[in-house]
């Protein structure tokens, strides 16, 4: 009985730091989500998303779309880039970008997603089921779930050398990485199936080449 005076307060203290969510404020870090690798994914804002931004006692803000540059209007900042960046992220830059531009002196942001853009891959080359396929929201989804979904390998796939090709928009040439399904399937190697990297974006290409016999 005699801690109960420090106790009550440590648990509001924990209560009111749930409750501020995804508000971030000028100063406040990203903090990314943890726990395994299907918790810690983080959605990333894209092109075609509609999102509402609300600032704490500023006028509201109609939801708009990220346009084909991954912009989105903001009273008094103008244009302001937001794709590629979490919510969290979004928060925290247009934040900056209030205090910066000596507009807002202590914004509280909290950015928030009407719609998505809608999230395809594809998958071309030696499996059964080659084609186009829904990513899903929030979730991460990896190069080996798409092949499973696609039917799994044929029986000529070298599944040894599956190539994820990546396009980034003004980045130059498309990036392309390579992945030892067959060895992940079967469990060896260091990678495992959840590891981030084998993660898939929208609109990457995935392709299972032939072996050569």
């Amino acid at each position: 009985m005699k801690n109960t005076r420090y106790l009550l307060p440590l648990a509001a203290a924990f209560l009111a730091a749930v409750a501020c969510g995804w508000t971030a404020r000028a100063a406040a870090p990203d903090n990314p989500p943890g726990g395994t690798p299907k918790a810690r994914y983080t959605y990333a804002l894209t092109s075609g998303d509609t999102i509402r931004v609300d600032i704490l006692g500023e006028d509201p803000m109609a939801p708009q779309h990220i346009d084909t540059l991954g912009n989105v209007t903001l009273p008094l900042v103008g244009d302001f880039h937001v794709a590629g960046m979490t919510r969290d992220g979004a928060q925290q830059a247009i934040a900056d970008a209030y205090v910066s531009g000596r507009f807002i002196r202590h914004p509280e942001v909290t950015v928030s997603i009407d719609d998505y853009a809608p999230r395809e891959v594809s998958i071309q080359g030696m499996v059964k089921n080659p084609g186009r396929y829904p990513l899903p929201v929030e979730t991460a989804y990896s190069v080996v779930e798409l092949v499973t979904k696609a039917g799994g390998f044929t029986d000529i796939a070298k599944g040894t050398d599956v190539s994820i090709i990546r396009s980034s928009p003004g980045k130059g040439k498309p990036q392309v990485f390579h992945v030892n399904v067959e060895a992940i399937f079967k469990g060896k190697g260091n990678v495992k199936q959840d590891d981030p990297s084998l993660q898939l974006l929208p609109g990457d290409i995935v392709y299972v080449p032939e072996a050569i016999i």
